[in-house]
């Protein structure tokens, strides 16, 4: 056996294994303080796009009119839909966001609720007592107080139901708006 320097295992020199040690220490800081930063900043990048990605069109159910303020001889009258309502980021509370028409069937408390924008251009139709029916004022459409279309009518569907409810002498609606210029009832988004 010979003392030669390349039989004898290499041991570092104790300035090497400090500088190794340290450049670890230095890794796993920047690896723990990059992930202590990117959970924060992930949170709040997501709370930031939430409102760019939030899903409208869902029917919202809105205090409308009471009972009471309905006669019940048939005649639709139309009501302010009132609600808090959502813009991205912003928050405005107790804000007109459309109109219906109640319409009380005479001797009951069943009430047909109708959206007031016609379908076919998205104008608001006015009802009418004398002829006992809607028109819209833009292009003439013409709809019985039921809301069904009176024939030859450009609008492509009748007036917009809306599903109403009467709970403790209220009346509520699920509000909605709808596509205009469509067949089908598509709900907006």
């Amino acid at each position: 056996m010979s003392n030669s320097p390349a039989s004898q295992p290499h041991t570092p020199t104790p300035a090497a294994a400090t500088a190794r040690r340290g450049f670890f220490r230095r890794l796993l800081a920047l690896a723990v303080g990059g992930l202590i930063t990117l959970v924060p900043g992930a949170a709040g990048l997501l709370a930031f796009l939430d409102p760019l990605f939030r899903r409208g069109g869902r029917a919202r159910q809105v205090p409308v009119a009471p009972l009471a303020a309905i006669p019940d001889d048939g005649v639709p009258r139309q009501f302010p839909v009132v609600a808090d309502r959502q813009d991205a980021w912003n928050s405005f509370p107790a804000q007109p966001i459309g109109a219906v028409f109640l319409r009380r069937t005479p001797g009951s408390e069943e009430v047909l609720a109708l959206n007031a924008t016609c379908p076919h251009a998205g104008c608001m139709v006015a009802y009418q007592p004398a002829a006992e029916s809607f028109r819209c004022p833009c292009h003439t459409s013409r709809f019985k107080a039921d809301g069904t279309r009176i024939l030859p009518c450009v609008s492509p569907r009748d007036l917009d139901r809306l599903e109403c409810e009467v709970r403790d002498g209220v009346v509520w609606v699920s509000y909605q708006d709808f596509y205009t210029g469509k067949a089908q009832k598509i709900a907006r988004q």
